[in-house]
């Protein structure tokens, strides 16, 4: 009996066996994966700019760059709540600043970019807007970022130094919300970044005065226990590098000073 139970039983311990091996094999395979994931934060009129950038870097590192979009400040406040990120580019120097007053980032905090706004309309100026003022007629369709996010933050400052009040029939959590509107024409004007506009077909530019505009300083930082801080900081000097600031000024920002 005995030589036939040895028998019967080592099949099974070979099958035992190979799946510790696998079990082991995948445990290994884990943290590597998790470490191929880099996460970055972005503001929306970046888009274009990070969209690019993810794919060459995605190609160049073997790596899943997942890209969040939107309002900086609505990103910043996804941050300090727990949200997971490796790395921030914002649209001003507000968002960033209050993610380094909670200890929230790692290295310095660099200007990388400049953007200003301007006045957007579908093709053809349907309205026939001509300036800022035409933005303050109760006949016409404005909509603008609202006043917690960088470009309504420009825009309540642009409404002071022009002396013009706006009351816009909507005020959008992010300057592609703004554009998307104009470019369907739900709106006869909205105010958005310069960069806004360049990337669009399908509305047109109406500038504003120099001496009511203002100037947005764009930050990129690398965020505190990135989940891969070696990719974080590869990803941040791309967007320095000069294949960054070429992408950055076919994209109409300007160069900080």
């Amino acid at each position: 009996m005995s030589p036939a139970t040895s028998r019967t039983a080592r099949p099974g311990a070979r099958r035992l066996a190979v799946a510790a091996l696998l079990v082991a094999a995948l445990s290994a395979c884990g943290p590597a994966t998790g470490e191929r994931t880099l996460t970055v934060f972005a503001a929306a009129s970046l888009t274009e700019v990070v969209t690019s950038l993810e794919r060459r870097f995605e190609r160049t590192h073997d790596v899943d760059v997942r890209v969040n979009l939107g309002g900086s400040s609505r990103l910043a406040r996804q941050i300090t709540e727990g949200a997971e990120a490796d790395v921030f580019a914002s649209a001003d120097e507000r968002a960033v600043g209050e993610l380094a007053r909670e200890g929230l980032l790692d290295g310095p905090v660099t200007p990388f970019a400049t953007n200003t706004l301007t006045i957007a309309v579908p093709r053809g100026n349907p309205a026939r807007v001509t300036g800022l003022a035409d933005l303050a007629d109760p006949d016409r369709t404005v909509v603008v970022c609202a006043p917690t996010v960088p470009c309504g933050a420009a825009a309540d400052r642009v409404e002071r130094r022009a002396g013009v009040t706006l009351r816009p029939d909507s005020e959008e959590l992010d300057v592609r919300a703004v554009l998307t509107k104009v470019e369907l024409g739900e709106a006869d004007a909205g105010l958005v970044y310069v960069t806004d506009v360049a990337a669009s077909d399908r509305v047109e530019r109406v500038p504003l005065a120099d001496d009511v505009n203002v100037v947005n300083t764009y930050p990129v930082a690398v965020l505190a226990d990135p989940a891969a801080p070696e990719l974080a900081r590869e990803f941040r000097a791309l967007l320095l590098s000069g294949d960054g600031r070429r992408l950055l000024s076919e994209a109409g920002f300007g160069r900080p000073g």
